[in-house]
């Protein structure tokens, strides 16, 4: 049985893999900060942490059905027969959402702001049921984790971990599976939310789908 990974995050497909499942990784294209303006313009509020990642998951994961979606990964409309799987993530700090700081400025007024701090990690979880080339069913959750970072981080570390890029496309600026591992003291609940795709929460939706996670074990 095949997962197909609407994502293209190193982190998620390394996580997959270290799992025994080697995905087929399809860039969703969602323009994220369009969609979540839009569902705010919608509903006339901010959306909350959990609301925010499950909706950007639920896009990314639909967005593969698309065939110009498909075409642009080298695949058509008749290769999806498996699970289908879309994720995103958001980090929380005093009640402020925050996602990828894109530029280095921006991540570094974030980790001036957080070091010695904690927030909360949200990642949107949604999976479709594909088997048999058609839509099935489709199930989403959230899972969260409290990140807990070091309190002796020096300035000239934070200088030189934005130096290297790393942290300018993840959400809140930071990982914990590189280089910014060494810059976090814990982790409240499952480590896999910080890397932006929970292994326990995604086996319990491939058997809310009637699947048997053991059948996506290829590697």
């Amino acid at each position: 049985m095949r997962l197909y990974l609407a994502s293209t995050s190193p982190a998620r497909l390394a996580t997959l893999r270290a799992a025994g499942i080697e995905p087929v990784a399809i860039a969703p294209g969602v323009d994220e900060e369009a969609a979540v303006a839009e569902a705010e313009a919608r509903t006339g509020r901010a959306l909350e942490p959990a609301e925010l990642v499950q909706l950007l998951a639920r896009l990314k994961c639909e967005a593969v059905l698309d065939p110009e979606v498909l075409a642009a990964a080298g695949l058509e409309p008749v290769d999806l027969d498996g699970f289908l799987f879309g994720g995103d993530s958001a980090f929380e700090l005093d009640g402020t959402i925050y996602g990828k700081p894109h530029e280095p400025h921006i991540a570094r007024e974030r980790w001036l702001q957080q070091r010695g701090r904690s927030g909360v990690l949200h990642s949107g979880h949604w999976l479709i049921d594909h088997r048999g080339g058609a839509v099935r069913a489709a199930v989403g959750r959230a899972s969260r984790a409290v990140v807990h970072f070091a309190d002796d981080i020096e300035t000239y570390e934070i200088d030189a971990y934005i130096a290297t890029g790393e942290p300018l496309k993840v959400a809140g600026a930071f990982t914990i599976d590189a280089r910014g591992a060494g810059f976090i003291d814990r982790i409240e609940g499952d480590p896999h939310t910080v890397v932006g795709l929970s292994i326990p929460l995604l086996r319990r939706l491939v058997h809310e789908l009637g699947g048997r996670w053991t059948e996506l074990w290829n590697r």
